[in-house]
């Protein structure tokens, strides 16, 4: 009984509070003003989303089956309203099924757009089973996707082929994979944009009755005997009669190589079974144009049998033959078969475009059935005339030495070439040439019986005027000794030299003290026009200052006669540089005779060089000027104009215009009929001279001492070439050489070398 007592005590509903006894309230005026506003104040409205829904991202997952597009597009979004919402999901594909949290979700069809009815404010992700038609041509297949309009939208495709190569415009493919037979593009797409994709397949084309393919060639081919090998290029063109090829078939002679295979319609060429494949692009029109280009090698043979390249499989074959050599050589040709011998201006243009060398017999033939062409060559070579056929103007060489005592010489040659096709190079001992360049092309050296060979002429270059050969050598060379000498030597080359000029580079522990062999050092020669080498004798630690020049910023004069211009009588001339020695064209210059007040100008050419007529004999001011550089001037120079005059080199220092430098002299100009030697040194005063005329004299050694010192230092600073050849050892030469980056220049120079080997 107290159990039952105490269930029902649990169950009795509790006891309702009191309600408050009816009657007067009273408030504070505070509390009732508040209550008296808030029965005034508008109910606030709710807020209504500005949109509906929204789709958050898309992703479609399709796969090429059975000439359709078939898979699944995953939709997720939010609605933000209460109650029921239209949601347009995709238009453009056939819908064959749509789930909602794994139910069937019913569909609304307006028009091409599939739309569903949704409940809000709730997210949503809705799954679709949907296809689309594609359209197949011959080796292309593509279809349209209506892309839908959510935030973001990714795609999987998956398309059957190994490598197939997939378009998609607009849209990114972030990623593209191959297995089994298969590839697999994922890519982001434009949402609300539709995507045109696209691919090219042999597979997916429409199945269609083979025809036979039917096709006509004409083989128009060059013939090149050179010293080292046989060269042919053949220009083929071949006209589609009947069917769709995809590729061509050529024999490949034996012992020959294939150097090259072009052409508009080429995508592509191997070698199988001894034959050249030549593959077309899918959009090969009916005509069809290769160049093949092939060689092999002579190895002392006189004689040959020329190869003839043939399509398999062509309806008919016609063609020319253009034979050509180089060098001074007779050559025979003996044609059998349906071989027609014709003159060479009857040759097809093009084919005679790519001839470079003479020119010596030229064919047509139209091939039979059962037929073969025959041409045989046989030649005799000459031995090089005395005529001169190319001549080099001038040779400019950079030699880098290592620590190890290995060398790297670059060879730059500006050469005047009538018809000389290679230039041959005998290396010393332990060289070997590294890569060459005519006019700024890259060619390739010929390594022959009797020596190398850098060619002088590339394909399609026709010098009219002198252009520069470049070829690069390193020399093993052999350790430097502690003290002693080493030996440096230039390959021996069959052009002749007018002029060479040879820097040594050599890393910064090592120094030139004394030197032999057939080349000079450029501390004894000055070189400004590379025409006129002219001695002056160098200052010895014991000598005094009377032949001492000082140099002024601005502009280099001196005491005594020295002809630096080559002046004639009747002529004011000089020669116009900047502080590193480089010559400054366009410069001007004013001539003022002090006693008649006549002006007379002229520029500086190219070299840096000017020169003035008519200049009656008394004294003359002299100014040069030139952009960005200060003004040098002369004054009161005595000239002579029955002798002639030259005021030498002129340095103008980096400046505004408006600026002077201004030397009085009393001496008389430089007299070109005599000719007279003295050395130029830095200024040993800060930078100051003498106003005494041109004389400046000092009695202190030290300053003497170091004035040489740093003559020396400038003379031996590395030029442009150095940095140029440094450069090239960097990831472009086919080489690892620890070139020196710090040291002293040396140069050297020689004039007229002839079959010589500079030493």
């Amino acid at each position: 009984l107290a159990s039952t007592s105490a269930s029902a005590v649990e169950k009795a509903p509790a006891p309702a509070l009191p309600l408050p006894s009816t009657g007067n309230v009273t408030l504070t005026l505070g509390e009732y003003d508040r209550l008296v506003d808030l029965a005034n104040k508008v109910a606030r409205k709710h807020d209504v989303p500005p949109i509906s829904y929204t789709l958050k991202r898309a992703e479609l997952k399709l796969h090429v089956a059975e000439g359709s597009v078939l898979g699944s597009v995953q939709l997720d979004g939010e609605i933000f309203g209460k109650g029921s919402a239209k949601v347009q999901l995709t238009s453009g594909m056939t819908i064959l099924n749509a789930k909602q949290e794994g139910k069937t979700l019913p569909l609304l069809q307006e028009g091409s757009t599939a739309m569903a009815i949704l409940s809000g404010p709730a997210e949503f992700s809705v799954a679709l089973d949907a296809g689309m038609p594609m359209t197949i041509e011959a080796g292309r297949a593509q279809f349209s996707l209506p892309v839908p309009a959510a935030g973001s939208v990714r795609l999987s495709l998956v398309i059957p082929g190994d490598h197939t190569n997939v378009r998609i415009s607009p849209g990114l493919i972030t990623n593209r994979t191959s297995a089994n037979g298969q590839t697999t593009v994922e890519a982001a797409l434009v949402p609300g944009q539709p995507a045109s994709i696209w691919w090219q397949t042999r597979e997916l084309a429409v199945p269609v009755v083979p025809k036979e393919v039917r096709f006509l060639s004409d083989v128009k081919t060059l013939v090149t005997v050179t010293e080292s090998d046989l060269r042919i290029a053949a220009l083929a063109d071949v006209t589609v009669v009947q069917g769709d090829p995809t590729e061509f078939k050529i024999n490949v002679p034996d012992d020959y190589e294939i150097t090259d295979v072009s052409g508009a319609t080429v995508e592509g060429s191997e070698i199988a079974g001894g034959e050249l494949i030549v593959k077309l692009n899918a959009s090969a029109p009916r005509s069809h144009q290769f160049l093949i280009t092939m060689e092999k090698p002579l190895a002392g043979v006189a004689k040959l049998e020329t190869p003839f390249l043939s399509f398999n499989a062509t309806q008919r074959e016609t063609g020319e033959i253009l034979v050509e050599g180089t060098g001074a050589m007779e050559l025979t040709s003996t044609e059998g078969g349906s071989l027609k011998r014709m003159d060479v201006k009857e040759a097809n243009p093009y084919l005679r475009s790519l001839a470079r060398y003479p020119m010596h017999a030229a064919f047509r033939f139209h091939r039979q059935p059962n037929e073969v062409p025959k041409l045989a060559l046989a030649w005799v070579r000459f031995p090089d005339s005395s005529v001169l056929a190319a001549v080099a103007e001038r040779a400019v060489v950079t030699t880098l030495v290592t620590t190890e005592g290995r060398s790297l010489t670059e060879v730059k040659l500006t050469v005047k070439n009538q018809a000389q096709p290679f230039l041959k190079v005998d290396l010393p001992a332990g060289a070997t040439i590294l890569s060459a360049e005519v006019a700024g092309e890259k060619v390739k050296p010929v390594q022959g019986t009797d020596g190398n060979r850098v060619p002088l002429l590339r394909s399609g270059f026709r010098p009219t005027g002198a252009y520069e050969v470049t070829f690069v050598f390193m020399h093993s060379g052999a350790p430097f000794a502690r003290k002693g000498g080493s030996e440096l030597a230039l390959p021996s080359m069959d052009v002749p030299i007018s002029l060479l000029q040879w820097e040594v580079f050599l890393p910064e522990q090592y120094k030139v003290k004394d030197f032999g062999g057939d080349a000079i050092a450029m501390n004894l020669l000055q070189t400004r026009n590379f025409d006129r080498l002219e001695t002056f004798a160098r200052l010895q630690d014991n000598e005094g200052l009377d032949n001492l020049a000082l140099f002024v910023p601005g502009v280099t004069v001196t005491e005594g006669r020295i002809d630096h211009g080559g002046s004639s009588a009747g002529f004011l001339n000089g020669v116009v540089v900047d502080q590193q020695g480089a010559v400054i064209s366009g410069a001007h210059v004013k001539v003022t005779h002090l006693a008649t007040h006549g002006v007379y100008t002229a520029n500086s050419d190219s070299s840096g060089s000017w020169s003035i007529a008519g200049i009656p004999s008394g004294k003359v001011k002299i100014e040069i000027s030139a952009s960005n550089f200060k003004t040098a001037a002369f004054t009161a120079l005595d000239y002579d104009a029955g002798r002639g005059g030259s005021i030498g080199e002129t340095k103008l220092v980096v400046g505004a215009v408006s600026m002077t430098v201004e030397v009085t002299a009393e001496a008389p100009l430089i007299d070109s009929s005599q000719a007279q030697v003295s050395n130029t040194f830095s200024n040993m005063n800060g930078g100051g001279f003498s106003t005494n005329g041109l004389r400046g004299r000092s009695s202190d050694k030290k300053k003497d001492r170091d004035a040489r010192k740093q003559l020396a230092e400038q003379q031996n600073q590395a030029s442009a070439n150095v940095f140029n050849l440094q450069k090239k050892v960097s990831g472009v030469l086919p080489v690892q050489v620890d070139v020196p980056r710090a040291g002293n220049s040396y140069l050297f120079a020689r004039a007229l070398v002839l079959d010589g080997r500079p030493s």
